[in-house]
């Protein structure tokens, strides 16, 4: 025992962990944040699923040809996409630089790479969540989905990307007050003007045509046609959706603020 004790090297090894370990524990930290912000919730989760259950009720028009919960089921599930990655990740970002939050992590041997990779993956595990409650309600509700779930998980992940990118780009160049301010602006119109609210077919043509270059409205036309058996692959909405993302992401990493 003396001899082994004598060979044992107690010294500190002082150095940062494995990358993947940070990241690892980043996200499941953004992860528990997100969980526990009760305004969060209220956007991310809640909301979602008061609005699923709304917007099938037949209030302010109606679908010819066409079951109700087959239209808002897709919608929804966009509305979900875009608090989660846009909304909820620009107000969070935004008040974790005025409180100097981002600063503090610069100062730790977390890169800024697994910073914004432990967001991104809380996120997609907030979506996630997302998706199997608005799913449940959808299926409790009487949606009977086709299409292709692989189709509609790839315009989720980049959409995700782009709305994240739009998300960070906003929370990195206002105050964290005007971030707050000018989420939930925008969250109301792509909310009413991008196809989730109201169809683009009860909109003119010409402001139809127009309001499909929204992200918002890109990634609801494109889950509507990957839950439909019958319809074309929504390539439009895939080139829109991707557009979005390479404008906006490198616009984030170029004008980050990070204090």
């Amino acid at each position: 025992m003396t001899e082994l004790t004598a060979q044992a090297d107690y010294r500190p090894k002082p150095g940062a962990a494995p990358l993947a370990s940070m990241i690892r524990a980043q996200a499941n930290m953004e992860l528990k944040l997100l969980l526990r912000n009760g305004e969060q919730v209220m956007l991310t989760l809640l909301f979602p699923l008061m609005l699923e259950f709304f917007f099938n009720l037949p209030l302010f028009y109606s679908l010819p040809g066409q079951r109700r919960i087959d239209f808002v089921v897709p919608s929804i599930l966009a509305l979900s996409v875009m608090s989660a990655a846009f909304t909820g990740l620009a107000i969070g970002t935004g008040f974790e630089r005025k409180y100097a939050v981002l600063k503090r992590l610069g100062a730790t041997a977390l890169p800024r790479s697994a910073l914004l990779a432990g967001k991104t993956i809380a996120v997609f595990a907030l979506e996630l969540i997302q998706m199997t409650l608005l799913c449940g309600v959808g299926f409790a509700l009487g949606w009977h989905p086709g299409g292709d779930p692989a189709l509609a998980l790839l315009l989720i992940t980049v959409a995700t990307a782009a709305f994240g990118g739009l998300g960070l780009l906003l929370a990195g160049t206002l105050r964290a007050e005007v971030t707050l301010a000018a989420a939930n602006i925008v969250w109301l119109v792509l909310l009413f003007c991008g196809g989730i609210a109201i169809p683009l077919s009860k909109y003119p043509h010409a402001v139809a045509e127009v309001l499909r270059i929204l992200p918002s409205a890109a990634l609801s036309e494109g889950l509507h046609a990957a839950f439909d058996s019958a319809a074309a692959f929504p390539l439009r909405a895939l080139l829109t959706i991707l557009f979005w993302g390479v404008v906006s992401l490198p616009l984030a990493a170029r004008y980050f603020r990070w204090e």
